[in-house]
């Protein structure tokens, strides 16, 4: 189970991280449920609303802290097919940006924490914390697989663009109880900032596929 400080550190849109609740707690015998819950609500009494409503789940979020990111097969299919729903397309059906602004997005960590302060500034991705993009990087996060030769690995075809437009714009339409931060329906990224991510990862001539 990760740790309620998992959950913070990705501003509360990391999709399938695990909220630490009563029932967890009561569930491990090892803590008065209501001491959890009364810590939580301590520890944000402070903060603004806006950041208090992070705490507060979604029933994507609730059904995949109550199983534990196992959810069985049918409540499986739900939150993926709620997700699938959720996804706004390209007005003018293309799917790939400009993967030199999708490498910037992906290395810009900016967005979401109470030192950011630029309205101006638009949010990044963040993407390098979990993923390899670059076979010449030496320092990148792995709680995501490698990216590294993506669209070169899937021959660069449409239907997998789509399916990389989907995943980024709610990673819980490919699993369902997905770490990934829900990039389009929780609003971080615009629609053309995940179309270059798309063409990050799916561009011949991106740093991705060399």
């Amino acid at each position: 189970m990760r740790k309620l400080a998992s959950f913070l550190v990705c501003g509360g849109v990391c999709s399938g991280l695990l909220l630490v609740t009563s029932a967890d707690a009561q569930q491990q015998g090892a803590i008065d449920p209501a001491v959890v819950e009364a810590a939580i609500k301590q520890s944000w009494s402070t903060a603004s609303g806006e950041w208090q409503q992070r705490l507060v789940q979604d029933e994507t979020m609730q059904q995949c802290t109550k199983y534990r990111n196992n959810p069985p097969r049918d409540v499986a299919a739900a939150i993926m097919a709620r997700a699938k729903s959720s996804v706004v397309y390209p007005a003018d059906g293309k799917l790939l940006g400009d993967w030199r602004k999708g490498e910037a997005i992906a290395q810009s960590g900016y967005g979401l924490r109470f030192t950011d302060k630029d309205a101006s500034r638009a949010n990044g991705g963040n993407c390098y914390a979990c993923h390899q993009l670059d076979k010449k990087e030496v320092s990148y996060g792995t709680l995501g697989p490698s990216l590294t030769g993506y669209g070169k690995l899937r021959n660069f075809s449409a239907a997998d663009a789509k399916s990389v437009y989907e995943r980024i714009y709610n990673p819980h339409t490919a699993l369902a109880c997905s770490n990934m931060p829900r990039f389009g329906e929780a609003k971080v990224l615009t629609i053309e900032q995940i179309k270059d991510l798309v063409a990050l990862l799916m561009d011949r001539d991106s740093p991705v596929n060399k």
